[in-house]
């Protein structure tokens, strides 16, 4: 297990290399998270719900992701509540206080998924949250040295050396730490070192000699481009503009912003993400990205005036692609009549003919499928492959110049339907509504699908297509299929752990604790 002394101490990263570490060493391997806060999500193939994170370290560990890889998945909805999914279903949103009351009621379906997944695999690398050392909400922990305990795991304790403070993160939490905890501690590891790393080898002395506890790595600041999955992520503070411009509206309840990343791979492309009117500046495209809550985050940007701005600059002729949450507020209206998220109903950018209404079925689906017809700066998209997927609350409905309901690819010669035609074996379990994937008016695009990008086909014309339209001279035959291009860092990223972490160590750790046959799953 691989708990950390903070958020965002570098557990997601650790634990995914080495993920990668023993599937390359011939092991059967899968991570697992108990509980995961984070609005970065992710549909598996029978249409179940998981955090993103524990789907990168899926794709590190080479096994398609499951939902009981991460059974209590909570999405935060306002600052005092969140939605709970348990083994990927919605049960509904709680309050704070009333979820704390009632987590350890799911402590059985956290055992039962975990020893499901036990009876699949080799080794398991499961992440903890947070810190362990939360006096606060230890009595009740499910997350961290709780679940250690059920399950038994021997621990590895990362701290954050470049946030500074790293003889208190670590050695504190020992010291906060009650006897079998700490005994329960086998190594601790020294995250994100930059410099020399000699010159920490007195560190590591003061570490072992204090902490009586074997440091099993120091581990270099490592720039590998992976998935993130909450809001602390690094990417929204990146402000450079470079020859080409993405402007993300950085909504207060994002999610699934790992919908851009691939577009990270083209040196001269900047993906920003934008707080405020004056720092949208003057960019090539401006996305508006999913949203927990669509109808608060859009009273938000109208409120700071981001929604003034993107209606302006559309104006101008400047691209605007909405995905999920963002194609929603693309439209006329969004009505919330089942009180999904707090009822009534709101006036949209009006940049595109289509309302919404909010419904209390969650779409949770697999997607594959072709663009079927694009009008406007991005014609010529057609016919290209999208594998992606759709998870929302809602139906969108486009509306013709009378203010009529029309079917999808009816709309005449001025509004085209950007239809992806379904391609889904009717015998999955497939939980979604009718009522068509996108729409596209003029320079105005909007899709339910998460991934659009990913193919490099689609990533690369859509930058060349805008870029010509900007008069701009962009190079994008570098780019790759996303999947290709986050493999290659993935071996980057177990390239790294596995020179700077002791390795001999760590299967010391596992052979004291479980006996392993590779390839024999829990034999």
């Amino acid at each position: 297990m691989i708990q950390g002394t903070m958020s965002n101490a570098g557990k997601s990263v650790i634990a995914a290399g080495l993920c990668r570490i023993f599937s390359d060493d011939g092991y059967k391997v899968a991570p697992f998270k108990s509980q995961n806060m984070a609005l970065n999500s992710f549909i598996t193939k029978d249409g179940l719900e998981m955090g993103r994170a524990q789907v990168m370290q899926a794709e590190c560990a080479r096994i398609e992701p499951m939902a009981i890889m991460n059974p209590i998945l909570l999405k935060p909805t306002s600052d005092v509540g969140s939605q709970v999914i348990v083994n990927g279903r919605v049960i509904g949103n709680m309050k704070a206080m009333e979820y704390f009351r009632h987590k350890k009621d799911y402590v059985k379906d956290i055992l039962d998924a975990y020893n499901r997944l036990s009876d699949m695999v080799d080794v398991i690398v499961v992440e903890g949250a947070g810190s362990p050392v939360e006096m606060n909400l230890k009595k009740d922990d499910i997350v961290n040295m709780g679940l250690a305990e059920m399950i038994d795991a021997p621990v590895l304790l990362v701290g954050d050396i470049d946030r500074g403070g790293v003889f208190p993160q670590l050695l504190g939490t020992l010291d906060l730490l009650e006897d079998d905890e700490r005994r329960r501690v086998k190594g601790l590891i020294v995250n994100k070192f930059r410099g020399d790393i000699r010159l920490f080898d007195d560190g590591i002395r003061i570490l072992e000699d204090k902490g009586k506890t074997r440091v099993a790595g120091v581990v270099p600041y490592i720039d590998v481009k992976l998935d993130d999955e909450d809001s602390l992520s690094d990417r929204f503070t990146k402000k450079e503009v470079k020859t080409f411009d993405i402007a993300v509206i950085r909504l207060p309840h994002i999610s699934n912003f790992t919908d851009f990343d691939t577009f990270e791979q083209l040196e001269d492309v900047s993906v920003r993400y934008v707080y405020e009117p004056s720092e949208l500046k003057d960019p090539d495209l401006i996305i508006l990205p999913g949203t927990k809550n669509t109808i608060a985050d859009l009273r938000s940007i109208k409120k700071n005036g981001l929604f003034d701005e993107v209606i302006g600059k559309a104006a101008e002729g400047i691209c605007v692609f909405g995905i999920c949450g963002g194609f929603q507020m693309l439209g006329r209206k969004i009505e919330d009549p089942y009180h999904v998220e707090e009822g009534g109903s709101i006036e949209g950018l009006e940049l595109l003919p289509v309302d919404t209404v909010l419904e209390n079925e969650k779409v949770r689906t697999r997607y594959e499928g072709k663009v079927n017809s694009v009008s406007g700066i991005l014609s010529g998209l057609e016919g290209i492959s999208v594998d992606g997927y759709e998870i929302h609350m809602g139906k969108t409905v486009p509306y013709d110049e009378n203010g009529k309901t029309v079917p999808y690819g009816e709309m005449g010669n001025t509004v085209t339907y950007g239809e992806m035609e379904k391609n889904t074996p009717a015998e999955e379990p497939l939980e979604f509504t009718s009522g068509g994937t996108g729409f596209c008016s003029k320079n105005v695009y909007g899709t339910y699908i998460h991934g659009f990008f990913d193919k490099k086909e689609i990533a690369s014309l859509v930058i060349e297509k805008i870029a010509k339209a900007r008069g701009k001279d962009i190079v994008t035959d570098k780019i790759s299929d996303y999947d290709e291009f986050k493999d290659r860092e993935y071996d980057r990223l177990a390239k790294a752990l596995r020179e700077s972490l002791d390795m001999d160590y760590i299967y010391e750790v596992l052979n004291g604790n479980y006996r392993l046959i590779k390839g024999k799953g829990a034999e």
